[in-house]
């Protein structure tokens, strides 16, 4: 059976070589005579699985030394209480941007351990831009400033970055790796892997160096950065086989060419997508031009009854995963990393033949 197009938000896409290398090495991982998922993970062999994955990250993103690379379990809705936990120290503030039902949910879960300042919200017009930097109300004298780079859900996106005199601290779990970033200007940067990185059941954390070691003696060990850092994210027993298949996605997206070439080719699938749903009076999309995510395009049909419809159909053709989240509604296409140019003109086509059928 062939595979098919799978556009969902995550557990997304894998790259098919990533999946097929997995597969060759499931029961016999380099001829030691077992798989990595039953590898110690101390072992020099599963050391070296982990070391060149971290080698390999550091050179796709350029990461100096000055940061800390954690691979964590929890997923990115532990970072809610990890970041404050860490980072708060003798502070009782911090600052939160609200873009997004992501950016709700790290604000929630930030209440429960300081004062929440929220310097800008779009919640007024259903999440449907980024606010202007020039009216953001930042306290400058709040531990840190939070994001949300990319809004899974309502597909909005930042494309710049805020410049504050604060540790900025930033859920990349639908951005990072989509393109280059400079990591130097964070404190914090978390991710789950669930979207660009590989399998669910992996986080990862890179903490600017100076950060460790200042975290809340109330913060469970293993909420504890520093701990992590010490231990080499072996503290405790790491998400190996996660922690494995996402070094296999650093190796190709090296042989793609970087994050450079991995960007240009992104562009091409979201400039696609959205330019045709801007020429089809059938489709919309919600967000503001300049909001647009690169990585996540929700869109409406004609009339909302025609949704099911829609969605069965585009089953049928071959396209998976294409149902809005339901806080939204409506349909939305995850374009990541591992989902070709290919699918996206699979996509159109069928969203063409849809309207002409329907309209």
């Amino acid at each position: 059976m062939s595979r098919l197009f799978n556009f969902c938000a995550g557990p997304a896409a894998l790259p098919e070589a990533v999946l097929s290398k997995a597969q060759s090495e499931l029961l016999d991982w380099r001829s030691k005579g077992l798989s990595v998922m039953e590898m110690s993970h101390r072992s020099a062999e599963f050391v070296e699985i982990a070391e060149t994955a971290e080698a390999d990250l550091r050179e796709l993103m350029n990461i100096s030394d000055d940061y800390a690379v954690l691979f964590l379990q929890g997923g990115a809705t532990q970072q809610f209480s990890a970041a404050p936990l860490n980072l708060l120290g003798d502070k009782t503030t911090a600052n939160y941007v609200n873009t997004g039902q992501w950016s709700k949910k790290a604000i929630k879960e930030a209440k429960r351990y300081c004062d929440v300042n929220v310097v800008a919200s779009s919640e007024d017009n259903n999440f449907a831009s980024i606010p202007a930097f020039d009216t953001w109300d930042i306290d400058e004298n709040a531990a840190y400033l939070h994001y949300t780079p990319n809004e899974t859900i309502g597909g909005v996106e930042f494309f710049w970055t805020p410049e504050v005199s604060m540790p900025l601290v930033a859920d990349m779990s639908s951005t990072i790796l989509s393109r280059p970033i400079d990591v130097d200007k964070f404190g914090v940067i978390y991710a789950g892997a669930q979207k660009n990185i590989g399998p669910s059941g992996l986080t990862i954390v890179l903490v600017r160096k100076d950060l460790l070691g200042k975290a809340s003696p109330l913060a469970p060990s293993m909420l504890d950065y520093k701990v992590h850092a010490d231990a080499g994210s072996m503290s405790n027993t790491p998400p190996a086989y996660g922690w494995y298949m996402a070094g296999l996605v650093f190796k190709w997206l090296k042989e793609q060419g970087g994050l450079t070439a991995i960007e240009a080719m992104n562009r091409r699938k979201y400039e696609k997508l959205y330019g045709f749903i801007d020429a089809n009076d059938f489709y919309a999309n919600p967000v503001e031009l300049q909001s647009r995510s690169s990585m996540n395009v929700p869109f409406t049909v004609g009339d909302s009854s025609l949704d099911k419809v829609f969605l069965q159909q585009s089953e049928q053709a071959g396209l998976l995963n294409l149902k809005g989240h339901r806080s939204v509604g409506g349909m939305r296409a995850s374009i990541y990393n591992a989902v070709s140019e290919a699918a996206v003109d699979a996509l159109i086509s069928f969203m063409d033949d849809f309207a002409k059928t329907n309209g």
